[in-house]
């Protein structure tokens, strides 16, 4: 899908457009960030080591005219650097609700980092969320974005009278 029309697709008058990127796909991540100064915020907690950094999520708040905004638009697209949110909500706030989705934990209690921002995990997870989970993960968001399997087309996930709508965008 080319940049412009993904842009189409990924507009709105009524809300803000955030991405969450994964570090572990996308090249210096934290360094394009400084370098584009994208609004943005890491949503692991902590003081993180240089390796952990590198490869931790971000929400970014994406802003036509902004550097970061061309560059995930131009070069990220079919590479599964992360997923898209439309949001009225600030970037502060989108910060608090995904990271109450990064940390999932397994049948004993044990924590581990859910991967909700690679599309390829997103694809295969909303659709099996009950109308319970499908509120919690939606929260401030009104419709999430990711990429087809195979990197071509876009996929739009929004929550509709508590089911998943799910929508394939050419």
């Amino acid at each position: 899908m080319d940049k412009e029309k993904l842009q189409q697709h990924l507009h709105s008058d009524s809300s803000w457009l955030y991405c969450i990127l994964d570090g572990a796909s996308v090249p210096e991540l934290p360094m394009r960030l400084y370098e584009t100064r994208a609004p943005s915020f890491c949503l692991l907690p902590g003081e993180l080591e240089p390796d952990m950094l590198y490869v931790a999520p971000f929400v970014v708040q994406l802003i036509p005219g902004n550097r970061m905004f061309e560059l995930v638009l131009a070069q990220g697209f079919g590479k599964h650097w992360g997923i898209f949110a439309q949001s009225p909500h600030s970037i502060t706030e989108m910060r608090r609700h995904f990271r109450t989705l990064v940390e999932a934990f397994d049948e004993r209690g044990n924590s581990f980092i859910f991967r909700f921002y690679d599309p390829r995990v997103l694809s295969k997870y909303l659709p099996t969320c009950t109308g319970e989970e499908l509120e919690t993960f939606f929260g401030k968001v009104h419709r999430y974005f990711g990429e087809s399997q195979d990197g071509k087309q876009l996929t739009s996930y929004a929550l509709e009278k508590g089911a998943l709508k799910e929508t394939a965008l050419n």
